[in-house]
């Protein structure tokens, strides 16, 4: 007998709650992932979750501040269904075992950046863990049920596609090599595009961006690639950035400039109002602008002992075995790294993309971060985007099969020829001449001796650097020397790009 099925590739937060969604409503669901749920990205989440649950905040609050937060062209009829449903998110989170820090049993909600209200839901400084670590209980009960069947070690190969949109996909097993096709629709869920900035992301490089560059090549339409997050407070480790939480800032901690042996708190110089928790765009440009190494220091000697017990004993422990410094007694040296990419996957407002038959959520999909994302905001677009997607789509029947398709060597990290012109070009501060040389290079190199994926990454650097060139303004997280003004009469919309014919094609859209 057949029943009706769902394909998930990705098992982070967002392919969860996905796979959750439609258990709970008795549909079938293979969860696909080359690394089991304990290793997703979504476990390096450490702040924690917004939601208005103060007495003195409110969701349109929220909603206000991730508008204006995104430079106001997120979308803003997805933004208030995100975070109308926050507070009912977290509750549905404590429910499911997550223990949120409270004081007497009231959740407990500290100031990320950006907000001006304590808003964030955390669970000491390891809230990606402790809320993966539910959720991968609560999805555990219908794989015992057989509603979920995990092909944990299988990777993407490509999407089975007819006339009448996708209606299947081809994953591969990375122990055996052997192919298999699933049956059904499908919902993406792969994370960012790591791949593309070796040692330059605090995200894990299993995030490849592969498949978001393997649908682009095939025509599905990308938005927002010129918006990149720089995290103010990275710092740098073996092959990646070590994130130092923003909670750190939210607890009091306090970015500085040694000038002339003195500190400097250049933050709350300039920024009197909200100092250093403005947004991370700002945040992190300031530290260029300001200091002539490039580099700050995070000031944390001043918290009290029980904010170091009690909320961040977590981020303590790995800054004194990553970086061999105690924060209790000394600055932590830092400087920006790339931690979140706004856009991706251009999906519609039931995260449905151009491809019947083909979802996306999470941060490979384009949606509610506009110019740039809130801290606070990625775990709670995760599990909302999962849910509206699993709420939409429809299903196929569970059928598998095993296919003979040729494997091609998968390569975690993109050619130097294509990363160091791009990370040359879309850095914190850009220019339009430096952006035009790096895109003229990528669009003249000889891919004779290119594999089938780093053919894909070039053409997804091509487009991030067609879009940034193109943005003839500064807005969030993508700002030009040669242009430092926002124009709301032009560019007040989010790009999309499409790849056809061997040529990209960009235009800007406000949702009606």
């Amino acid at each position: 007998m057949t029943k009706h099925t769902v394909n998930i590739i990705g098992a982070g937060l967002a392919g969860l709650s996905s796979a959750l969604t439609l258990a709970r409503k008795g549909v079938h669901v293979n969860l696909v992932s080359p690394m089991p749920s304990e290793r997703a990205q979504s476990v390096m989440a450490e702040g924690g979750i917004n939601a208005a649950m103060n007495e003195n905040d409110t969701t349109r609050e929220h909603y206000e501040d991730t508008l204006k937060g995104g430079a106001f062209i997120g979308e803003e009829g997805s933004i208030e269904g995100l975070t109308n449903a926050a507070p009912s998110i977290v509750e549905e989170l404590i429910k499911l075992g997550v223990p949120f820090n409270n004081e007497n049993g009231k959740i407990t909600l500290r100031f990320f950046g950006g907000q001006k209200k304590n808003r964030t839901a955390y669970s000491r400084s390891s809230t990606g863990k402790i809320v993966m670590s539910a959720m991968i209980e609560a999805v555990r009960k219908y794989e015992a049920e057989g509603l979920v069947t995990r092909f944990p070690h299988h990777g993407f190969e490509s999407l089975d596609i007819g006339d009448n949109g996708c209606k299947g996909v081809i994953i591969r097993d990375l122990y055996s090599l052997k192919a298999f096709r699933l049956n059904g629709p499908v919902i993406i869920a792969t994370g960012g595009m790591n791949s593309l900035f070796p040692g330059l992301t605090t995200g894990t490089t299993v995030n490849t961006g592969d498949v978001t560059a393997y649908l682009y090549s095939i025509g599905v339409p990308l938005s927002n690639l010129e918006f990149i997050q720089y995290h103010p407070t990275t710092a740098s480790i073996e092959g990646k950035r070590c994130l130092i939480s923003e909670a750190a800032r939210g607890e009091g901690g306090r970015l500085m400039i040694l000038k002339d042996g003195n500190p400097w708190y250049f933050m709350e110089e300039k920024y009197p109002e909200l100092g250093n928790l403005m947004p991370r765009d700002i945040t992190a440009r300031e530290i260029i602008l300001n200091s002539e190494e490039g580099f700050a220091y995070l000031d944390m000697t001043a918290l009290p002992s029980d904010t170091w017990e009690n909320k961040l004993s977590d981020m303590r422990e790995e800054i004194i075995s990553l970086l061999g410094t105690d924060p209790v007694n000394d600055y932590v040296k830092i400087s920006p790294g790339i931690h979140y990419f706004m856009g991706g996957i251009y999906v519609n407002e039931d995260h449905g993309t151009s491809m019947d038959g083909l979802y996306a959520a999470g941060e490979c999909a384009c949606r509610y971060h506009g110019a740039n994302r809130l801290g606070g905001n990625s775990m709670l677009g995760a599990i909302y985007g999962g849910r509206i997607a699993a709420s939409n789509i429809s299903y196929g029947e569970d059928l598998i099969s095993e296919v003979d398709q040729p494997y091609e060597y998968i390569n975690f990290h993109a050619p130097s020829a294509i990363t160091e012109p791009l990370v040359s070009a879309v850095g914190i501060i850009r220019d339009g001449k430096t952006m035009q040389k790096s895109l003229d290079t990528l669009m003249n190199i000889d891919t004779v001796d290119f594999k089938t994926g780093d053919k894909r990454r070039l053409l997804l650097a091509q487009a991030i650097l067609t879009c940034a060139l193109s943005r003839e303004e500064s807005r969030g997280s993508h700002y030009r020397t040669d242009f430092p003004e926002k124009n709301d009469e032009k560019f007040k919309a989010k790009s999309v790009i499409t790849y056809s014919g061997n040529k990209h094609y960009l235009s800007y859209e406000v949702d009606k």
